[in-house]
């Protein structure tokens, strides 16, 4: 069972990895374009998109609660309860958006413990104050991601993604680098682009549930619901540990460059161009995560333990042994990728001295990631928000901070070392709890 389910999640990550990648990609081209622009802008979307990011992907993690209970409700042979559920999903989404666009328009409630030079912080308002105005697409967009890949169906995110990127390769390059009307807009052309991509994204994804095969299947926009507080909770008990766990993965990355504001903009913009390739590398696993999360869910929701465990032992196996590989040959492809982002030789210096930190971590990330879902999909969430809070920000934060300016005072290498060692802590943690998760439930009448 195991080669065979193997195939499956490969065939069901795919066209995740290329969503997934076609959404990084759009911070990808932000950071390629405005290395062209200056240093400063450049130091700018390094910040302004770590908080940007932090803020949609802990909004997310809540969301994402509607992928374990739509899978257990489709293996379990409920699918006439699964178009309430995502509709109250989207009601979530549009009351979880009123904080985060509220947090991105007043950014100095942060910014204020970063400090840096003002040229960059005035960038960082403008860029986030844009931003929020694609919160709202950007999360019901989400909501519609997890219900896609919770019921095995990836392609037409996959589509989406793709014309999104390209769309966002063309705009931002015609704003940020010519301007409306003649006048380059640095930072904030890559902003508007991103608003533009996030409302087409939402609307081709609402019109795809309007007339695609999963709208003719399951009608989730027939017989609307109000906002049902039931339904809410069991979304929220679920999600919000989920939110939180986002939220401290992602900030134990994207925070570093408020950590290392006062290094200067080279060492932020570096480490900006380091941060974005290992986001890239990190797609891998996490698409075979959410694979392995929507097979194990099903399986789960059937009572199929058999075929959960396979899914299980096929999603670690698989993403330990291609993320390896994909660090390897970053390492060893370093030097070229980083010349295509940036012109300036120290900027380049300092990206390539990290280069070393993301090979070394690609196995134990792995492993951390396909756990963490799997334990999703047993609706298990409150312990490994734990331990992954333990982790990334105890070990990861707090060790990074002590060894770039207590310890040895290894500068933005401190956080990245200590980033490598939170990664294998995870993974020593979050493999044992899955096993005694699977044991546990597995064994409830």
């Amino acid at each position: 069972m195991l080669i065979p389910l193997a195939r499956e999640l490969l065939a069901h990550a795919t066209p995740i990895l290329i969503a997934q990648l076609s959404s990084i990609g759009m911070m990808v081209v932000d950071t390629a374009v405005l290395g062209h622009v200056s240093a400063t802008d450049l130091a700018a979307v390094a910040i302004g998109g770590g908080i940007h990011v932090s803020v949609v992907f802990a909004l997310v993690g809540i969301l994402q609660a509607i992928a374990p209970v739509v899978a257990h409700l489709h293996g379990a042979k409920r699918d006439d309860e699964v178009a309430p559920v995502l509709q109250q999903g989207f009601w979530l989404a549009l009351c979880l958006s009123l904080p985060g666009v509220l947090f991105l328009t007043h950014p100095d409630v942060l910014l204020q413990y970063a400090p840096m030079d003002e040229a960059v912080a005035d960038k960082v308002r403008i860029y986030l104050g844009l931003l929020a105005w694609g919160l709202p697409a950007a999360l019901c967009y989400r909501t519609f991601y997890a219900f896609c890949n919770a019921l095995g169906k990836p392609r037409v995110l996959m589509g989406i993604g793709l014309l999104s990127l390209a769309l966002h390769a063309v705009l931002a390059w015609a704003f940020a680098l010519h301007g409306w009307l003649g006048a380059p807009l640095g930072v904030a052309g890559c902003a508007l682009s991103n608003i533009l991509i996030a409302w087409l994204a939402c609307s081709t994804g609402a019109a795809y549930l309007f007339f695609g095969p999963l709208g003719q299947r399951y009608r989730p926009f027939a017989n609307w619901q109000r906002p049902r507080w039931r339904s809410w909770r069991q979304l929220l008990r679920l999600g919000l540990p989920m939110g939180l766990s986002n939220l401290v993965e992602i900030t134990s990355f994207t925070l570093i460059s408020l950590f290392i504001a006062s290094l200067g903009a080279t060492v932020v913009a570096g480490h900006r161009i380091m941060a974005n390739l290992a986001a890239l590398c990190y797609m891998l696993p996490l698409s075979l995560a959410i694979a392995t999360l929507a097979n194990v869910g099903q399986s789960v929701g059937g009572r199929n333990w058999p075929r959960a465990h396979a899914a299980i032992g096929s999603g670690l196996l698989l993403a330990a042994s291609l993320s390896s590989l994909v660090g390897l040959l970053l390492w060893l492809s370093a030097a070229a990728l980083i010349n295509a982002y940036t012109d300036d030789p120290a900027v380049r210096a300092v990206a390539l001295s990290l280069a070393v930190y993301i090979a070394i971590y690609q196995f134990f990330d792995a492993l951390q990631t396909v756990a963490g879902h799997a334990l999703r999909a047993y609706h298990i969430t409150f312990v490994p928000m734990l331990v992954q809070t333990l982790c990334f920000w105890g070990v990861g934060l707090v060790g990074g901070w002590w060894l770039c300016y207590r310890g040895p005072q290894m500068g933005v290498e401190g956080f990245w070392l200590a980033s490598v060692l939170s990664l294998i802590l995870a993974a020593l943690l979050m493999l044992p709890l899955l096993w005694k998760a699977m044991r546990v439930t597995e064994s409830s009448p």
